[in-house]
């Protein structure tokens, strides 16, 4: 099994990130879960099989030859967060993200997106996670509004786990 030094899991963001593709995207085209590359991401190599990590590599050009390790995961990077710009608020699509808000609706787990803290200041990455954020339903492509799921076509803003 795998274990990637944490600097190598958060230049594997940096290249996601830059590539402006959600975790939920890059997750399905490598076949695993979000919530296991959110925190692969957050310094911890150990949440993603040899084949999820290889092909994560390979997508961008990213050399692990040398990166198995045991060591222990620093702790993570400060971001800095501009506050001018202010634009649209988006959500996070990240369940685990603290600035999503579970509830339960006839037996099923839904989230609620707390836009205001997720997206302060109109960013482009969540200011509790650092997750990219959606400004729009990834089903429609309608504007989001307040509630969890989309008011032109239903599907939740948040993935159910």
């Amino acid at each position: 099994m795998i274990n990637l030094k944490p600097e190598i899991c958060r230049k594997i963001r940096e290249a996601r990130r830059a590539q402006k593709l959600s975790q939920q995207e890059l997750a399905n085209e490598i076949g695993c879960k979000q919530s296991a590359l959110s925190m692969f991401e957050q310094g911890d190599g150990t949440k993603l099989n040899d084949e999820a990590v290889t092909k994560l590599a390979k997508k961008f050009g990213i050399d692990i030859s040398e990166s198995p390790n045991l060591a222990q995961s620093k702790e993570p990077e400060k971001v800095f967060v501009p506050t001018t710009g202010v634009t649209s608020r988006g959500f996070c699509p990240n369940p685990q993200c603290p600035s999503n808000e579970m509830y339960e609706v006839d037996g099923k787990t839904c989230f609620k997106p707390n836009r205001q803290i997720a997206d302060p200041i109109g960013g482009k990455f969540c200011a509790m996670c650092g997750e990219a954020l959606i400004k729009k339903c990834t089903n429609c492509g309608a504007a989001v509004h307040e509630g969890g799921f989309c008011s032109n076509c239903g599907e939740p803003y948040v993935a159910v786990i």
